[in-house]
Protein backbone atom coordinates (compact mmCIF):
# COMPACT_ATOMS: atom_id res chain seq x y z
CA UNK A 1 0.00 0.00 0.00
CA UNK A 2 1.92 3.08 -1.06
CA UNK A 3 -0.43 6.20 -0.63
CA UNK A 4 -0.55 7.92 2.89
CA UNK A 5 -1.80 6.58 5.94
CA UNK A 6 -2.69 8.21 9.07
CA UNK A 7 -3.86 6.64 12.43
CA UNK A 8 -6.49 8.13 14.61
CA UNK A 9 -7.47 7.70 18.41
CA UNK A 10 -10.69 7.54 19.92
CA UNK A 11 -11.42 7.71 23.67
CA UNK A 12 -9.06 4.94 24.13
CA UNK A 13 -6.22 3.73 24.59
CA UNK A 14 -5.31 5.82 27.79
CA UNK A 15 -3.32 8.90 27.07
CA UNK A 16 0.32 7.86 27.84
CA UNK A 17 -0.52 4.68 25.65
CA UNK A 18 -1.56 7.27 23.35
CA UNK A 19 1.59 9.25 23.37
CA UNK A 20 3.64 5.71 23.11
CA UNK A 21 1.77 4.79 20.08
CA UNK A 22 2.34 8.23 18.28
CA UNK A 23 5.76 8.05 18.91
CA UNK A 24 6.03 4.54 17.20
CA UNK A 25 4.22 5.94 14.20
CA UNK A 26 5.95 8.39 13.48
CA UNK A 27 9.38 6.28 13.88
CA UNK A 28 7.01 4.07 11.40
CA UNK A 29 6.62 6.51 8.85
CA UNK A 30 3.31 7.12 9.46
CA UNK A 31 1.92 10.72 7.52
CA UNK A 32 -0.28 12.12 10.35
CA UNK A 33 -1.97 11.72 13.42
CA UNK A 34 -5.38 12.05 14.64
CA UNK A 35 -7.69 12.90 17.86
CA UNK A 36 -11.27 12.65 18.34
CA UNK A 37 -13.44 14.10 20.58
CA UNK A 38 -16.27 11.34 21.28
CA UNK A 39 -19.16 12.38 23.63
CA UNK A 40 -17.63 13.99 26.86
CA UNK A 41 -15.11 11.53 27.03
CA UNK A 42 -11.77 13.19 26.68
CA UNK A 43 -10.32 16.36 25.10
CA UNK A 44 -9.19 16.16 21.71
CA UNK A 45 -6.73 19.48 21.97
CA UNK A 46 -4.80 18.47 25.46
CA UNK A 47 -4.05 15.09 23.98
CA UNK A 48 -2.88 17.33 20.71
CA UNK A 49 -0.31 18.62 22.80
CA UNK A 50 1.27 16.00 24.48
CA UNK A 51 1.59 14.26 20.78
CA UNK A 52 3.42 18.00 19.99
CA UNK A 53 5.79 17.42 22.52
CA UNK A 54 6.88 14.03 22.25
CA UNK A 55 6.85 14.15 18.09
CA UNK A 56 9.04 15.92 15.41
CA UNK A 57 7.88 15.47 12.08
CA UNK A 58 4.65 13.72 11.66
CA UNK A 59 1.44 15.75 11.47
CA UNK A 60 -1.32 16.32 14.20
CA UNK A 61 -5.07 16.87 13.97
CA UNK A 62 -8.26 16.84 15.49
CA UNK A 63 -10.98 14.67 14.03
CA UNK A 64 -12.82 16.48 14.64
CA UNK A 65 -13.86 18.76 17.24
CA UNK A 66 -17.22 20.32 17.12
CA UNK A 67 -17.91 24.49 15.77
CA UNK A 68 -20.24 24.95 18.65
CA UNK A 69 -18.42 24.56 22.16
CA UNK A 70 -15.27 26.41 21.23
CA UNK A 71 -15.92 29.83 19.38
CA UNK A 72 -13.52 31.13 16.57
CA UNK A 73 -11.97 33.29 18.61
CA UNK A 74 -10.50 30.42 21.80
CA UNK A 75 -9.91 28.31 18.31
CA UNK A 76 -7.82 30.64 17.13
CA UNK A 77 -5.84 30.63 20.26
CA UNK A 78 -5.72 27.21 20.42
CA UNK A 79 -4.54 26.34 17.52
CA UNK A 80 -1.98 29.03 17.37
CA UNK A 81 -0.70 27.97 20.94
CA UNK A 82 -0.02 24.37 18.75
CA UNK A 83 1.22 25.33 16.23
CA UNK A 84 3.69 27.98 18.50
CA UNK A 85 4.31 24.09 19.93
CA UNK A 86 4.53 22.18 16.44
CA UNK A 87 5.14 24.52 13.53
CA UNK A 88 3.61 23.38 10.70
CA UNK A 89 2.31 20.30 11.16
CA UNK A 90 -1.11 21.26 13.08
CA UNK A 91 -4.46 20.55 11.00
CA UNK A 92 -7.58 21.62 13.12
CA UNK A 93 -10.54 19.03 11.53
CA UNK A 94 -13.79 20.83 12.11
CA UNK A 95 -17.69 18.96 12.65
CA UNK A 96 -21.26 20.49 13.01
CA UNK A 97 -21.82 18.46 16.39
CA UNK A 98 -24.81 15.80 16.76
CA UNK A 99 -27.59 16.11 18.84
CA UNK A 100 -28.86 14.83 21.44
CA UNK A 101 -25.71 15.72 23.40
CA UNK A 102 -25.35 19.01 21.71
CA UNK A 103 -29.59 19.73 23.18
CA UNK A 104 -28.54 18.05 26.32
CA UNK A 105 -26.10 21.10 26.58
CA UNK A 106 -28.43 24.28 25.97
CA UNK A 107 -27.00 24.08 22.56
CA UNK A 108 -29.99 25.23 19.44
CA UNK A 109 -27.98 23.30 16.69
CA UNK A 110 -29.45 24.58 13.82
CA UNK A 111 -28.58 25.92 10.28
CA UNK A 112 -24.93 23.71 10.66
CA UNK A 113 -24.28 24.75 7.23
CA UNK A 114 -24.46 28.64 7.97
CA UNK A 115 -22.87 28.10 11.01
CA UNK A 116 -20.17 26.36 9.87
CA UNK A 117 -19.46 28.79 6.79
CA UNK A 118 -19.57 31.73 9.18
CA UNK A 119 -17.63 29.97 11.60
CA UNK A 120 -14.71 29.42 9.32
CA UNK A 121 -14.91 32.66 7.92
CA UNK A 122 -14.37 34.40 11.41
CA UNK A 123 -11.37 31.50 12.00
CA UNK A 124 -9.81 32.36 8.57
CA UNK A 125 -9.86 35.76 9.33
CA UNK A 126 -8.30 35.66 13.10
CA UNK A 127 -5.32 33.08 12.32
CA UNK A 128 -4.40 35.54 9.45
CA UNK A 129 -3.66 37.99 11.99
CA UNK A 130 -6.29 40.55 10.75
CA UNK A 131 -6.95 43.35 12.84
CA UNK A 132 -10.01 44.43 14.67
CA UNK A 133 -12.28 41.71 13.29
CA UNK A 134 -15.93 41.90 13.35
CA UNK A 135 -18.70 39.92 12.08
CA UNK A 136 -22.56 40.26 12.60
CA UNK A 137 -23.55 36.76 11.29
CA UNK A 138 -26.78 35.00 11.80
CA UNK A 139 -24.75 32.35 14.01
CA UNK A 140 -21.28 34.09 14.24
CA UNK A 141 -20.60 36.98 15.59
CA UNK A 142 -17.27 38.70 16.80
CA UNK A 143 -16.75 41.97 17.49
CA UNK A 144 -13.14 44.16 17.22
CA UNK A 145 -11.39 41.29 17.75
CA UNK A 146 -7.38 40.48 17.09
CA UNK A 147 -5.28 37.15 17.64
CA UNK A 148 -2.66 38.35 20.08
CA UNK A 149 -0.13 35.51 19.57
CA UNK A 150 2.46 34.52 23.13
CA UNK A 151 4.41 37.63 24.60
CA UNK A 152 7.55 37.68 22.13
CA UNK A 153 6.47 35.97 19.11
CA UNK A 154 7.04 36.97 15.82
CA UNK A 155 3.69 38.33 14.12
CA UNK A 156 3.32 35.56 11.55
CA UNK A 157 -0.12 33.73 10.81
CA UNK A 158 -0.25 30.40 12.34
CA UNK A 159 0.39 27.69 9.64
CA UNK A 160 -2.66 25.99 10.30
CA UNK A 161 -4.85 23.75 7.66
CA UNK A 162 -8.86 23.48 8.37
CA UNK A 163 -10.53 20.26 7.41
CA UNK A 164 -14.66 20.04 7.52
CA UNK A 165 -15.55 16.65 8.82
CA UNK A 166 -18.55 16.00 6.55
CA UNK A 167 -20.93 13.20 6.57
CA UNK A 168 -24.28 14.64 4.73
CA UNK A 169 -23.86 15.83 0.64
CA UNK A 170 -24.17 19.63 1.35
CA UNK A 171 -21.75 19.68 3.81
CA UNK A 172 -19.33 17.74 0.98
CA UNK A 173 -19.62 20.86 -1.06
CA UNK A 174 -19.29 23.15 1.73
CA UNK A 175 -16.23 21.39 2.12
CA UNK A 176 -14.94 21.71 -1.36
CA UNK A 177 -15.88 25.00 -1.26
CA UNK A 178 -14.29 27.13 1.53
CA UNK A 179 -11.75 23.88 3.49
CA UNK A 180 -8.18 23.39 2.95
CA UNK A 181 -9.45 19.60 2.53
CA UNK A 182 -12.05 17.81 4.07
CA UNK A 183 -12.05 14.47 6.87
CA UNK A 184 -14.93 12.38 5.72
CA UNK A 185 -16.79 10.22 8.51
CA UNK A 186 -16.04 6.77 9.38
CA UNK A 187 -18.56 4.06 8.88
CA UNK A 188 -19.47 4.52 5.21
CA UNK A 189 -19.22 2.67 2.52
CA UNK A 190 -16.50 3.04 -0.27
CA UNK A 191 -19.33 3.69 -2.89
CA UNK A 192 -20.37 6.66 -0.56
CA UNK A 193 -16.92 7.94 -0.67
CA UNK A 194 -17.16 8.24 -4.18
CA UNK A 195 -20.56 9.99 -4.38
CA UNK A 196 -18.64 12.09 -1.42
CA UNK A 197 -16.08 13.08 -3.48
CA UNK A 198 -18.60 14.37 -6.34
CA UNK A 199 -20.15 16.74 -4.09
CA UNK A 200 -17.29 18.32 -2.80
CA UNK A 201 -16.03 18.99 -6.41
CA UNK A 202 -19.64 20.41 -7.20
CA UNK A 203 -18.46 22.86 -4.50
CA UNK A 204 -15.19 23.20 -5.35
CA UNK A 205 -16.05 24.48 -9.16
CA UNK A 206 -18.12 26.97 -7.33
CA UNK A 207 -14.97 28.88 -6.73
CA UNK A 208 -12.80 27.69 -9.09
CA UNK A 209 -10.99 25.18 -7.62
CA UNK A 210 -10.70 21.51 -8.60
CA UNK A 211 -10.41 18.31 -6.24
CA UNK A 212 -6.92 18.60 -6.07
CA UNK A 213 -6.94 21.67 -4.71
CA UNK A 214 -8.48 19.92 -1.71
CA UNK A 215 -6.89 17.28 0.80
CA UNK A 216 -9.58 14.27 0.62
CA UNK A 217 -9.04 11.64 3.68
CA UNK A 218 -11.80 9.15 5.28
CA UNK A 219 -11.40 7.97 8.70
CA UNK A 220 -11.71 3.89 7.98
CA UNK A 221 -12.09 1.75 10.86
CA UNK A 222 -10.45 -1.60 11.30
CA UNK A 223 -11.75 -4.45 14.08
CA UNK A 224 -8.72 -6.74 13.39
CA UNK A 225 -8.65 -10.19 15.38
CA UNK A 226 -7.44 -13.79 14.44
CA UNK A 227 -10.48 -14.90 15.41
CA UNK A 228 -12.67 -13.21 13.02
CA UNK A 229 -15.93 -13.67 14.36
CA UNK A 230 -14.53 -11.66 17.38
CA UNK A 231 -13.98 -9.07 14.83
CA UNK A 232 -17.38 -9.24 13.05
CA UNK A 233 -19.01 -8.75 16.51
CA UNK A 234 -16.80 -5.36 17.68
CA UNK A 235 -17.67 -3.94 14.15
CA UNK A 236 -21.25 -5.00 14.41
CA UNK A 237 -21.89 -3.44 17.77
CA UNK A 238 -20.73 0.03 16.50
CA UNK A 239 -22.92 -0.05 13.16
CA UNK A 240 -25.63 -0.88 15.69
CA UNK A 241 -25.04 1.87 18.18
CA UNK A 242 -24.85 4.53 15.46
CA UNK A 243 -27.70 3.13 13.92
CA UNK A 244 -29.48 4.20 17.53
CA UNK A 245 -27.92 6.90 18.56
CA UNK A 246 -26.58 9.41 15.47
CA UNK A 247 -29.35 9.56 12.93
CA UNK A 248 -27.51 11.16 10.53
CA UNK A 249 -25.79 7.76 9.88
CA UNK A 250 -29.13 6.47 9.13
CA UNK A 251 -29.56 8.73 6.77
CA UNK A 252 -26.36 8.55 4.85
CA UNK A 253 -26.78 4.67 4.58
CA UNK A 254 -30.44 5.59 3.86
CA UNK A 255 -31.58 2.62 6.25
CA UNK A 256 -35.06 1.67 6.32
CA UNK A 257 -37.18 3.87 8.53
CA UNK A 258 -38.90 0.95 10.53
CA UNK A 259 -35.96 -1.43 10.92
CA UNK A 260 -34.11 1.75 12.12
CA UNK A 261 -37.61 2.73 15.06
CA UNK A 262 -37.54 -1.30 16.35
CA UNK A 263 -33.48 -0.66 16.43
CA UNK A 264 -33.96 2.46 18.83
CA UNK A 265 -36.74 0.64 20.51
CA UNK A 266 -34.75 -2.58 21.22
CA UNK A 267 -31.46 -0.24 22.50
CA UNK A 268 -33.62 1.94 24.19
CA UNK A 269 -32.22 5.63 23.58
CA UNK A 270 -29.14 7.60 24.64
CA UNK A 271 -27.29 6.29 27.00
CA UNK A 272 -28.82 2.90 25.95
CA UNK A 273 -29.78 0.67 28.34
CA UNK A 274 -28.09 -2.09 29.89
CA UNK A 275 -27.59 -5.11 27.45
CA UNK A 276 -29.54 -2.35 24.48
CA UNK A 277 -27.06 -2.32 22.23
CA UNK A 278 -26.46 -6.19 22.14
CA UNK A 279 -30.17 -7.23 21.59
CA UNK A 280 -30.22 -4.73 19.10
CA UNK A 281 -27.41 -5.72 17.03
CA UNK A 282 -29.50 -8.84 16.00
CA UNK A 283 -31.31 -6.52 13.50
CA UNK A 284 -28.13 -5.58 11.40
CA UNK A 285 -26.63 -7.86 8.62
CA UNK A 286 -23.24 -8.75 8.19
CA UNK A 287 -23.18 -7.51 4.87
CA UNK A 288 -24.25 -4.05 5.88
CA UNK A 289 -21.11 -4.20 8.40
CA UNK A 290 -18.75 -5.41 5.92
CA UNK A 291 -19.50 -2.65 3.78
CA UNK A 292 -18.76 0.23 6.35
CA UNK A 293 -16.45 -1.53 8.45
CA UNK A 294 -12.60 -3.04 7.36
CA UNK A 295 -12.87 -6.29 10.08
CA UNK A 296 -11.34 -9.82 10.30
CA UNK A 297 -7.67 -10.72 10.38
CA UNK A 298 -5.07 -8.89 9.39
CA UNK A 299 -4.97 -9.99 5.86
CA UNK A 300 -8.61 -9.54 5.43
CA UNK A 301 -8.22 -6.19 7.16
CA UNK A 302 -5.45 -4.74 4.93
CA UNK A 303 -7.42 -5.95 2.21
CA UNK A 304 -10.86 -4.25 2.86
CA UNK A 305 -9.37 -0.84 4.12
CA UNK A 306 -7.67 -0.64 0.48
CA UNK A 307 -11.29 -0.16 -0.76
CA UNK A 308 -11.39 3.15 0.54
CA UNK A 309 -8.39 4.47 -1.32
CA UNK A 310 -9.19 2.79 -4.26
CA UNK A 311 -12.20 5.11 -4.43
CA UNK A 312 -9.88 8.02 -4.76
CA UNK A 313 -9.06 9.26 -1.09
CA UNK A 314 -5.38 10.79 -0.95
CA UNK A 315 -5.13 9.45 2.41
CA UNK A 316 -7.04 7.26 5.39
CA UNK A 317 -6.99 7.53 8.77
CA UNK A 318 -6.78 4.22 10.74
CA UNK A 319 -9.56 3.97 13.31
CA UNK A 320 -8.83 0.77 16.01
CA UNK A 321 -12.27 -0.88 17.13
CA UNK A 322 -10.19 -3.65 18.44
CA UNK A 323 -7.75 -2.71 21.04
CA UNK A 324 -4.52 -4.43 19.03
CA UNK A 325 -3.15 -1.31 18.48
CA UNK A 326 0.25 -2.16 17.60
CA UNK A 327 -0.44 -4.96 15.90
CA UNK A 328 -2.99 -3.07 13.80
CA UNK A 329 0.32 -0.02 13.03
CA UNK A 330 2.67 -2.70 12.19
CA UNK A 331 0.15 -4.21 9.63
CA UNK A 332 -0.53 -0.79 7.79
CA UNK A 333 2.72 0.61 8.18
CA UNK A 334 3.91 2.68 5.35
Amino acid sequence: MKQKIGFGFLDRPGVREQLRLAVKAEVLGYDSLWVTETRLARDAVSVLGAMAAVTERIRLGTCIVNSWTRGPALMSVTFSTLDNLAPGRMNLGLGAYWDPLAWKQGIDRRKPLTQMREYIGVLRRLLALEEGVSFEGELVKVRDLTLDLGHGDPRVPPDVKIFIGPTGPRMMELSGEIADGALINGILSPSYTVRSLERMAIGAARVGRTLDDIEKIQLVNISMNADRGKALYDAKRLVTQYLGQQPHFAKAWEFPEDRLTEIKQVMGGWPPRPGGIKDAMALVDDAMVGDLIAYGTPDECFASAQRWMDAGLDQMILIPLSRNYDEIMDVFAP
